[in-house]
C-alpha cells in the first residue's frame, strides 16, 4: 500500500502545540529521558503488554516488548508500553471468562485516553487475546496483534505429552485406578518445559491461529514456539510494520471484515480448534460492527480437520510449526477453494498472497484435504428445545459412537452438586446416560468456568467407559476432549430450559442434525420453569461481580458487556488540564 507522509497523527493533539497543554505533556515525559526530536511528528506506538508472574503463558513478554521496541524505532516510531490486565487462565479464579471483559474495558480505555498512534497487543493466554482484540476493535486505531507463542513439546516417560490434555487424561486413569498417585504426580514437571502457552490446540493456540487466519498478525504468528528465535524475529518485524501501518492509515475495521471471521471459522474447522473461538469471535466482531451469528458457524461444517493434534489428534503445536504452521493449513485450504483470498490483512496483502507459496513439510502433522483426519469436523450449532438459543459440540473431539444418542439424564445442579454425588457408588448412572450440568454459565457461575467436561464416575472408568455425553450452560478447555455439550443457551440461571431437567428425562442429541431435544411437553416444560422463577433468590454481591452478572449478554451473542458492543472509535479525548 503507498505511503500517506501527510497523515496527520492522533499523537500532535498531545505533542504538537506550543500551548500550556503540550508543554505539560511533553516536558512530563522528558523525565524519562526522552530527546526533543522524538516529539518532531514521529508516530507513536503503543505496546499493550499483558506480561504478569501470575500469568506463566505470558512470562518473557518483557524481552518480547524489547523487540518490538527495536522494530518500531528502526522503522521511525516511538514505542510507549503499557501494562493492561492480564488474565491468566492457569491459576486467576474462578475463572479468566470472568474479567475478559474486564481486561477489554483496560485496554480500550488505555488506547483512547493515551497519545497512541497505533498499537501491538502482546497476547498469548487464552482470554488475553480476545480481551485486548475487543477492546482494540473498539477503538479501530492500526493494530497489529503478537501472540506469545506455545511452550515446547512436554516429555513424560520418554513421550511427548500435551500441556492440558495430558491431566485430563492421567486425572481419569487415575480415578480408574490405572496409575497411582506417585505416577499422576511425576508428569507435573514434564508437561511444561519452557514459557509460552499450552502446547496442545487449546483455546490460546486456536485463538493464535484465529488471529492470524483473520489478518491480524503477520504469518506464523501462531505456531512459532515461544522460545524460538525466529518469535522474537517476528516480533521485531511487528513493531517495523505497526509504523508503516499508522502511515498508511490501514485500520482495524479495514481487516476485520464479515469475510475475514468467515475464514476464521473455516480455519477453526481445519486445525480442530476449541470451542471457546465461538463465543470470542463473535465478542469481537461484535466491537468492530460485523453481524456475526451461530448460524454462520455453518461455513465450517463440511471443512475437514487436517490438523493432526492433541486433543483431537496426535502432535503438538512445535510439531505444527515445523511441518509448516498456519500457512500451509490456508495453502490447502485455499488451493480447495475453501477461503475467501482477497481479504486484506495487517502487512497490506491479502490472505492469500501471503500463503500461497507455503510449504508443507511433514503430512502426517497437516493431512492431505482428501485425506483428513476428520471429513467435517467444523464446530457444530445445536439447536432444540433444550438449546432454543444454540449449543455448541466439537466433533472432532467426540466420540462417533455418541454423535447421534439418546438418554435419561443424570443432573447436576450446579459444580459443588456433582462433586458431592459423582463419586457416589449408589448413582444411578451407567454409560448411557446424559450427564447434565446447571448454572455454570456466564451468570450462574459466575463467568463461565470450563466444568463442561465433567468427569466420568469412577465406577464408569473402571468399567474402561471413556466418554459418555455431557450437557452444560459451561465451558470446557480447549485442551479437553469428549462428547461435551457445551455454551446452551440461554442459560440455566436465565431459567432457559436447561434448568428445568430433572433426573430421568430423555434428552436426544443429533450432531449431524443439529438437534439438542429434552423430551416432555412443552406444557410440563412450561410449569417446571414457573415454579423455579417462584423460588428465585436474588443475591446482590457489589462490586464487578454484580455489575458482571447485572451486564453481560448469553454465551450466543459473545458473553461481552450489553454496554461494550459496538465500535466508538478513538477520537482525543478534551484535554486533562
Amino acid at each position: 500500500m503507498k505511503q500517506n507522509k501527510k497523515v496527520k497523527l492522533r499523537s500532535a493533539s498531545w505533542f504538537g502545540n506550543n500551548d500550556k497543554n503540550s508543554f505539560m505533556y511533553r516536558s512530563w515525559m522528558k523525565n524519562q529521558g526522552i530527546p526533543d526530536h522524538h516529539f518532531d511528528n514521529r508516530p507513536i506506538i503503543g505496546i499493550c503488554n499483558t506480561w504478569s508472574d501470575l500469568t506463566p503463558c505470558n512470562g518473557h513478554f518483557r524481552e518480547l516488548a524489547d523487540k518490538v521496541k527495536n522494530g518500531i524505532r528502526e522503522a521511525g516510531g516511538i514505542p510507549v508500553e503499557f501494562p493492561v490486565f492480564s488474565n491468566g487462565e492457569s491459576n486467576l479464579r474462578p475463572t479468566a471468562m470472568l474479567t475478559r471483559n474486564l481486561a477489554a474495558m483496560d485496554t480500550e480505555e488505555s488506547i483512547r485516553g493515551n497519545p497512541i498512534d497505533g498499537v501491538v497487543l502482546l497476547v498469548g493466554c487464552d482470554k488475553t487475546t480476545p480481551a485486548l482484540l475487543m477492546g482494540a476493535a473498539s477503538c479501530n486505531l492500526p493494530t497489529i496483534v503478537v501472540t506469545g507463542g506455545p511452550m515446547l513439546n512436554g516429555k513424560h516417560q520418554g513421550k511427548d505429552v500435551g500441556s492440558g490434555t495430558l491431566v485430563w487424561k492421567m486425572s481419569e486413569d487415575y480415578q480408574a485406578g490405572r496409575i497411582n498417585l506417585d505416577e499422576f504426580m511425576s508428569a507435573e514437571a514434564g508437561m511444561s518445559r519452557s514459557t509460552g502457552t499450552c502446547n496442545t490446540m487449546g483455546t490460546a493456540s486456536t485463538m493464535a491461529c484465529m488471529v492470524e487466519s483473520l489478518g491480524v498478525s503477520l504469518p506464523h504468528n501462531a505456531a512459532i514456539p515461544a522460545v524460538d528465535s525466529r518469535r522474537y524475529v517476528l516480533a521485531h518485524m511487528s513493531g517495523m510494520r505497526i509504523v508503516d501501518m499508522v502511515k498508511e492509515q490501514l485500520n482495524l475495521s479495514q481487516i476485520l471484515t464479515k469475510d475475514a471471521f468467515i475464514n476464521a471459522i473455516k480455519t477453526n474447522a481445519a486445525i480442530g480448534g476449541s470451542t471457546n473461538a465461538v463465543i470470542h469471535l463473535k465478542a469481537i466482531a461484535g466491537r468492530i460492527g460485523v453481524d456475526l451469528t451461530l448460524d454462520d458457524w455453518s461455513y465450517g461444517h463440511d471443512v475437514p480437520t487436517i490438523v493432526n493434534l492433541q486433543p483431537s489428534g496426535q502432535y503438538l503445536m512445535e510439531d505444527f510449526y515445523y511441518a509448516g504452521g498456519l500457512p500451509a493449513v490456508l495453502r490447502t485450504l485455499g488451493e480447495q477453494e475453501v477461503l475467501i483470498k482477497d481479504t486484506l490483512t495487517v502487512n497490506g496483502k491479502t490472505l492469500w498472497q501471503n500463503v500461497k507459496n507455503a510449504a508443507l513439510y511433514n503430512d502426517d502433522v497437516i493431512f492431505p484435504f482428501d485425506k483428513p483426519l476428520i471429513h467435517s469436523g467444523g464446530i457444530r450449532i445445536l439447536k432444540g428445545n433444550l438449546a432454543p438459543r444454540g449449543a455448541v459440540i466439537k466433533p472432532s473431539a467426540a466420540s462417533k459412537h455418541l454423535m447421534k444418542h439418546r438418554g435419561k439424564a443424570v443432573v447436576f445442579q450446579n459444580l459443588d452438586h456433582y462433586k458431592k454425588r459423582i463419586d457416589d457408588p449408589a448413582l444411578d448412572i451407567d454409560e448411557n446416560s446424559v450427564m447434565v450440568l446447571k448454572n455454570c454459565g456466564p451468570k450462574g457461575y459466575p463467568g463461565m468456568a470450563e466444568v463442561g467436561n465433567m468427569g466420568l464416575p469412577p465406577k464408569l472408568l473402571k468399567k474402561g467407559i471413556t466418554d459418555m455425553v455431557r450437557i452444560s450452560d459451561a465451558r470446557m478447555s480447549g485442551t479437553a476432549f469428549g462428547t461435551v455439550v457445551l455454551h446452551v443457551a440461554p442459560e440455566a440461571m436465565e431459567f432457559g430450559p436447561l434448568a428445568a431437567v430433572e433426573d430421568g428425562d430423555y434428552i436426544e442429541l443429533d450432531v449431524q442434525k443439529g438437534v439438542l431435544n429434552l423430551e416432555i411437553s412443552e406444557q410440563a416444560l412450561h410449569q417446571r420453569l414457573e415454579k423455579l422463577k417462584s423460588n428465585q433468590v436474588i443475591v446482590k454481591t457489589g462490586g464487578y461481580l454484580e455489575i458482571y452478572r447485572e451486564r453481560v449478554l448469553q454465551a450466543d451473542e459473545g458473553c461481552d458487556f450489553d454496554f461494550l458492543v459496538g465500535c466508538r472509535g478513538a477520537d482525543v479525548p478534551a484535554h486533562s488540564h
